[in-house]
């Protein structure tokens, strides 16, 4: 039986993909924790009573955020090529854009900025999006060529996924947003 516990990291610091040891306090550690911290709050929604289709594009989602996180673990960017569930691709980036369309579709124009909350489901997406932007930052921190262009897009995208989201569960239990 494998330990869950190592003791590699009880000195402060972390391997990546490559085999290399940083600081657990290095950019590209706080940018997939992020990640990481996402992902939990993503699980945290879905234990929710979130609609049913809802609830399977967050799970995509989090698959894909383990598939992010070992990106960002990967300073060499080899993994992708290795590892083809931990590749991201446009078509992904593309996939999140028409979640978005299909719900946005539904919901009623927004003329203002809203305050988040509504549901506890709707209030926890709202949550979740601004981690989401949080990890975008730590991800962009990273600096140039540290990472793959698509992991930003994809961040990125997926924040307004999870504001369409939190509107569209709102919506569907028909809690009214408050406008600001």
């Amino acid at each position: 039986m494998t330990r869950i516990y190592t003791k590699s990291g009880d000195a402060g610091e972390t391997g990546l993909f490559d085999g290399t040891r940083v600081s657990k306090a290095d950019l590209r550690v706080d940018a997939y924790g992020a990640v990481d911290e996402l992902n939990a709050w993503l699980g945290l929604v879905r234990a929710e009573q979130v609609p049913a289709d809802v609830g399977d594009m967050l799970a995509s989602i989090q698959v894909q955020l383990f598939a992010l996180g070992a990106l960002l673990a990967d300073p060499r960017h080899r993994i992708a090529s290795r590892v083809q569930k931990a590749a991201l691709g446009d078509q992904d980036v593309v996939r999140l854009e028409n979640w978005i369309d299909e719900l946005d579709l539904k919901l009623p124009p927004l003329r203002r900025f809203i305050l988040p909350g509504g549901t506890r489901a709707g209030a926890l997406l709202h949550l979740a999006r601004t981690v989401c932007r949080r990890a975008e930052r730590r991800i962009v921190a990273i600096g140039p060529g540290g990472f793959e262009p698509l992991v930003v897009t994809y961040v990125n995208r997926l924040s307004d996924l999870l504001f369409v989201m939190a509107r569209a569960v709102n919506d569907r239990a028909a809690v009214p947003e408050t406008e600001w």
